[in-house]
């Protein structure tokens, strides 16, 4: 689950054959004692116009050209789009085009296993990224960049593929916002008021897209994508949402499954998608930002922030009150502090970082908190960007469940779990607070479990993931059988593929080369936590937005 930002201040007679030959069961035609014939249901319309469109695709494949200028993606990586239905049900109706690229295999022709699709996760991310990869020759993808393309796409209501808004970016961005944390009932009504007016302005601003923003439909549009490769299956990576991407492809679709690798799982129960799932977020969050305070205590000879994990904490606070009380630079307040700060219980690799940008700001220095904090009104293109990924966001949560319409339920949960999960609980709830009084349809959430023809799975997920709790990663387990579960006991970072850690690395490459998984479930040590780097306070702008790995 992508966290962005913070609530504050602001062919047709063919077809027609299709659908009528393939959806005539003896349920739908037998009719009632009135002799009312009820048809097919909208999911059953779907499952036929997915088979049209991928057809479709399939004759049509994909125009691959360079890259345009401004997609910032270099030779020898092509660009083009998908054609795809908005509505499946619809197959004849409204298409959008998704925007796709790839980059070809490094091996030789006898090497190539196919297309490798990655998702980074969100919802909301954009995986155009993804074949960088081989151009930047990303060390632990080179053995995978010889055997497969690497293939990358926005989701629908993304970056180049039919983008949806909720607001003026520049609006979005404005800062400072109001304290997530509230001190009084009339903070409450302001926030409360505050995601009601987004709710309409996703509603105002995208209002057709927003029946049709669905995990489903997005994993329709990537088997219709496979089949505009020229792929009978699909090799997938799905990172963090992009694991629930990945289990309801994997239910909708289990024949066209080749290779299939999840890592850092969002937790599929029904009963989780969405709500539970976020509360759920809000207890690992605290539990990686106490890994995090213990490891600034041990290098308090580098950061001199304290030699505590209480310590470290009484400076947080500090640093809060500071922001809440004048804003540091007029523009970051607790809520800015909160969407920089929890990049490193995020991400490891960003320990340092927050670290030293804090630990400068203490010594005197608070260009550094400002300009990594603190919005950029100057950076238009990032802006857009920035709120498009949390209207995908917003909007996919919202349609993908029933979320509680009750405020004193929304209250009283978050309430409760603010007294010991501080740290993210309350601006959680205010980035998920528009789900309930959401102006598109919501709906119940897939069952994902296995079928018939489903290969082994990969699983891997770490113990103290904060975005993306352990216990959804045994669920997936649980539900899809014949997958393998890798375990990478005693560490939190999210996304763990992409560490070096050779225990996981092996059996990663293993399982996309040969296919081959372990006879049973593997523990694996942890990767190595990040060593101080000389201290330094250059621009290393928040990364939330922007980088590949998003829950």
């Amino acid at each position: 689950m992508k966290r962005t930002a913070i609530f504050g201040a602001a062919g047709t007679v063919l077809t027609g054959v299709l659908i009528a030959g393939t959806l005539a069961s003896p349920a739908a035609n037998a009719g009632d004692r009135h002799g009312h014939h009820p048809g097919p249901s909208k999911e059953q319309r779907a499952a036929v116009g997915v088979k049209i469109a991928a057809a479709r695709a399939a004759k049509a494949g994909i125009d691959w050209k360079d890259c345009p200028a401004d997609w910032g993606l270099e030779k020898p990586i092509q660009c083009g789009y998908v054609t795809v239905p908005l509505d499946y049900a619809r197959p004849n109706g409204r298409t959008i085009k998704i925007a796709v690229d790839r980059v070809g295999n490094t091996g030789t022709a006898d090497e190539r296993q196919g297309a490798l699709v990655y998702n980074p996760g969100g919802p909301g991310g954009s995986g155009l990224r993804f074949p960088r990869r081989v151009t930047t020759k990303a060390p632990l993808w080179q053995k995978t960049a010889r055997a497969y393309d690497f293939v990358g796409f926005d989701p629908r209501g993304v970056g180049r593929s039919a983008p949806i808004s909720c607001v003026d970016p520049q609006e979005f961005v404005k800062a400072p916002k109001l304290d997530p944390v509230p001190d009084s009932e009339a903070d409450k009504r302001a926030q409360r008021k505050l995601a009601r007016e987004y709710a309409q302005g996703c509603a105002e601003r995208s209002g057709d897209m927003l029946p049709h923003m669905t995990t489903p439909n997005t994993a329709r549009d990537l088997d219709v994508i496979r089949a505009a490769l020229g792929e009978k299956k699909l090799n997938y990576i799905g990172v963090s949402y992009g694991t629930y991407l990945g289990g309801v492809y994997a239910t909708l679709f289990p024949q066209h499954v080749r290779r299939l690798l999840v890592d850092s799982v969002v937790n599929p129960s029904q009963e989780k998608i969405w709500y539970q799932a976020n509360l759920d977020q809000d207890v690992a969050f605290e539990t990686r930002w106490n890994d995090w305070k213990k490891w600034v205590a041990r290098y308090d000879s580098v950061y001199h922030i304290g030699d505590t994990p209480a310590k470290v904490q009484q400076q947080w606070e500090k640093l809060r009150a500071t922001a809440k009380k004048n804003p540091i630079g007029g523009v970051v307040g607790p809520a800015e502090l909160l969407g920089f700060f929890q990049n490193a219980p995020y991400y490891d690799s960003m320990w340092t970082t927050v670290a030293s940008v804090w630990s400068t700001y203490l010594a005197g220095d608070a260009k550094p908190l400002i300009e990594n904090a603190g919005p950029d009104l100057s950076d238009i293109k990032g802006n857009i960007s920035s709120e498009n990924g949390n209207a995908v966001y917003t909007a996919v949560e919202c349609a993908d469940a029933k979320w509680p319409t009750s405020w004193r339920k929304w209250d009283r949960d978050n309430s409760r779990l603010h007294r010991d999960h501080p740290f993210l609980t309350w601006s959680n709830a205010w980035m998920n607070l528009p789900c309930a009084t959401w102006e598109g349809p919501q709906y119940r959430p897939v069952n994902v479990k296995s079928h018939r023809g489903l290969p082994p799975v990969l699983i891997v997920q770490s113990t103290r993931d904060a975005a993306t709790p352990y216990e959804g990663a045994v669920e997936l387990h649980k539900r899809l059988k014949g997958s393998r579960l890798i375990t990478e006991n005693g560490a939190g970072s999210h996304g763990v593929t992409t560490e070096l850690n050779p225990c996981i690395n092996q059996r990663v490459d293993a399982y996309l080369l040969n296919g081959t998984v372990d006879a049973k479930d593997v523990v694996c040590g942890p990767h190595a936590t990040p060593e101080p780097k000389k201290l330094a306070a250059a621009k290393a702008k928040s990364t939330l937005a922007a980088a590949e790995l998003r829950p």
